[in-house]
């Protein structure tokens, strides 16, 4: 959605996606036909792992904004496979960030989660509640990358702001 919101607006988008299955592949490959049909619209399948990768298509389509909607989510499937996150999640958001100097990138937002709140009983959460005691490994690994992102943005200057999404089953 907001893929297509940009491209209606006249924005070039660059998707950069590793398409893995984690959600349904054939939903994902249905959402990304109907964004390639259209013009201004380019997709990249790769990780944010592969940094190599990651800086060259980030030199070539100099990006002035950034949205950053990457990374392994589930509560559960932390517990299962938590490698996965702190690769997807830490390493991955921490290799965007740092490929960013230079560039001109004017601003990055960036997905983080309500699951950061954790045992924080302080309710309703707001932005300035604690996050250090988060109960899962998948918002440990947010609260890494909101971390990485503000450190980022003190050393490069460049704005970042973190939305903590709530789910419908939060």
């Amino acid at each position: 959605h907001l893929c297509r919101s940009l491209l209606q607006s006249g924005h070039q988008v660059v998707g950069y996606d590793s398409m893995n299955s984690y959600y349904d592949p054939a939903l994902k490959e249905a959402r990304l036909g109907e964004l390639c049909s259209r013009s201004g619209y380019r997709h990249v399948t790769a990780s944010l792992e592969n940094v190599a990768r990651l800086r060259s298509e980030l030199e070539e389509f100099r990006p002035s904004h950034i949205v950053h909607l990457a990374a392994q989510a589930g509560v559960r499937y932390s517990i299962e496979n938590p490698e996965v996150y702190l690769s997807s999640n830490v390493i991955g958001s921490h290799n965007l960030l740092a490929s960013l100097e230079g560039l001109g990138v004017e601003h990055v937002l960036l997905a983080s989660t309500s699951s950061a709140y954790g045992a924080n009983e302080d309710l309703p959460f707001r932005e300035t509640a604690p996050t250090a005691t988060p109960v899962s490994l998948y918002a440990a690994t947010k609260i890494a990358m909101e971390a990485l992102a503000h450190s980022r943005s003190a050393l490069d200057g460049v704005p970042i702001t973190a939305f903590r999404f709530f789910t419908v089953y939060g």
